[in-house]
Formats: structure tokens, C-alpha cells, sequence
């Protein structure tokens, strides 16, 4: 947010993924050596409520792309 003057945007890691697996949003990457990640999301959080979240389904970068999200805004 701020490097952009956006100053109202937050963006945050989960470097544990102890968020992205409370939401379930957890994927077992195991399979191709990459252990537990996060399933590709985007969310919209105002004033402490989520008013967007974007699930991208495998392999696609759609509904959770920056642009997509931005739009939303």
C-alpha cells in the first residue's frame, strides 16, 4: 500500500499459515515438494469484516489478481 501512495490499502503476509488454514483455505502441495501453501485468495476486509473473498479455483489467476481486486474497491 504505502511504496504505492495507497495508503488506505494494507497488504499482510501469513508466514505461518496459521490464518489460511483457520479460513481452510490451505493447500497440500506435498505432492510436488512444496509442503503446505495457501489456496491462491483475495480479500476485501473493511473495518474488521470481510466484505470480498475471491477463491481461485487450481491452476488460474482470475478472481483474485490484483486487477480483480481492485476492481472491487
Amino acid at each position: 500500500g504505502k511504496a504505492q501512495n495507497a495508503d488506505e490499502i494494507l497488504m499482510l503476509a501469513d508466514g505461518n499459515g496459521e490464518f489460511t488454514s483457520a479460513l481452510g483455505l490451505e493447500l497440500n502441495a506435498s505432492g510436488f515438494g512444496m509442503g503446505t501453501r495457501a489456496t491462491r485468495f483475495g480479500m476485501i476486509v473493511e473495518n474488521g469484516t470481510v466484505s470480498h473473498l475471491a477463491i481461485e479455483a487450481p491452476g488460474e489467476i482470475k478472481v483474485s489478481s490484483a486487477e480483480a481486486i481492485l476492481e472491487l474497491l
